[in-house]
């Protein structure tokens, strides 16, 4: 089959490896990829979603699979689907889940789908008002789309009057600002969840547990993620059942309502209270990086599932998964996530030991090539990722593996998976 991945993160080249690994054979195409793409398929410089629409007509691409949110809320698969493309993602107003939160906060109020209290407002005396209300901490969410890092966990009410305040004068997120919500802090412990749907049907995934702090201990500010680990522990068939129920059932019997029946990937942030599962925020694509865990543990053909999840077939399938944990530890630049980095080479040594080359491997996003050296390029760079028979081994292959790549003011936090350990 031939397929073509939209985004050039470690997200895209985990679906990209997963699909290279499978018996039957595909040509991958990427738009835009990175440097290490190239090794899996044809990176493209086709910016135009017109223009890559008319590329995947003429090229004959079967299936497109869309990795980060950006396109999805600007309206990628409705352009694709208007040339009879077959495209897995969102339309453009099902994208707005997490295009914005209040609409998604507003959905979740509506649906009676449990979620924290909160008040979305553009008016400052208004916010103000309700976060006087609150007990710290305080959460403030930017409405639009910031990259994973448009939440601000306010220890003070001054602080969360501050971080409304620099919101809503554009100051900290420009436009994605300009309306804010603010909502009751959840004391409890949170879980990465990954429902595959095709407007009627889903595939749960297994839990995931990222960890979204730059520092050891869950200290420093919010990243879009320094590392992940699967299957948690923490969740049991009890839970699964009530997320089903609770969240993901009435979530796609309400968007079929709202006329904005969703295809994709739903991505459900979960804080677990005292038992209960209450809804933290959606996003409408893979997390990046429980993506590069999740993929591995596949032991079923993961083109077929989104194929089949584009075509609304989904209950035609049965998706399989390994019986193994995995654990990715995020390798990030020097000056991530304050500021860019100076491009540094990276050097791989070769894995000499079996247990290593046959349970660990490296997931690449800011990467370049240039004259066949990679370059760390900035931002979030690789994740290792190590499979084992406990987390602890998986997460002690990761490392090991980590101990293998070299780049200038490489940085990694060293507690990956240490809420199960």
């Amino acid at each position: 089959m031939k397929i073509l991945i939209l985004g050039s993160g470690g997200r895209e080249y985990s679906i990209a490896r997963a699909i290279k690994n499978e018996e039957a054979s595909h040509e991958l195409f990427f738009q835009p990829g990175n440097g290490a793409t190239k090794e899996l398929g044809k990176n493209l410089k086709i910016s135009d979603y017109n223009e890559l629409a008319t590329f995947a007509k003429v090229n004959e691409i079967e299936l497109t699979i869309v990795g980060p949110e950006a396109p999805l809320v600007d309206g990628v698969v409705d352009i694709f689907k208007a040339e009879g493309l077959t495209i897995f993602g969102p339309s453009k107003k099902a994208a707005q889940l997490e295009g914005s939160k209040v609409y998604m906060k507003n959905f979740l109020a509506k649906y009676n789908i449990p979620t924290a209290s909160y008040i979305e407002s553009d008016s400052i005396e208004e916010l103000y008002k309700f976060t006087d209300t609150l007990t710290a901490p305080i959460v403030v969410k930017a409405d639009g789309l910031c990259g994973g890092k448009g939440v601000i966990i306010a220890i003070t009410h001054d602080e969360a009057k501050k971080a409304i305040g620099e919101m809503l004068s554009g100051k900290s997120f420009g436009d994605a600002g300009k309306k804010v919500i603010v909502e009751e802090f959840l004391d409890g412990f949170e879980l990465s969840m990954f429902a595959i749907c095709d407007g009627d049907d889903y595939i749960l995934l297994q839990a995931a547990q990222d960890h979204k702090r730059l520092l050891d201990g869950d200290k420093g500010p919010n990243t879009g993620g320094m590392g992940a680990y699967a299957p948690t522990p923490l969740v049991d068939e009890k839970l699964y059942k009530k997320v089903r129920d609770r969240i993901i059932r009435p979530t796609l019997d309400g968007m079929k309502k709202e006329g904005t029946p969703f295809e994709g990937v739903l991505f459900i942030g979960i804080m677990v209270v005292n038992g209960e599962p209450i809804t933290l925020e959606f996003n409408v694509r893979f997390g990046d990086p429980e993506c590069e865990i999740l993929m591995p543990l596949m032991t079923s053909s993961v083109s077929d599932m989104f194929h089949k999840a584009a075509t609304n077939r989904l209950s035609d399938i049965n998706v399989t998964f390994s019986k193994q944990y995995a654990v990715g530890v995020v390798m990030a630049s020097e000056n991530y996530p304050y500021a860019s980095s100076t491009p540094a080479e990276i050097i791989v040594d070769e894995v000499h030991h079996k247990e290593i080359a046959n349970n660990t491997h490296i997931s690449y996003a800011g990467v370049s090539r240039e004259d066949d050296k990679l370059y760390a390029d900035g931002g979030r760079v690789l994740v290792c990722v190590g499979l084992g028979d406990t987390i602890k081994e998986a997460r002690d292959r990761a490392y090991l593996r980590c101990g293998q790549v070299h780049f200038a003011g490489k940085k990694i936090r060293t507690d990956i998976a240490y809420q199960a350990l």
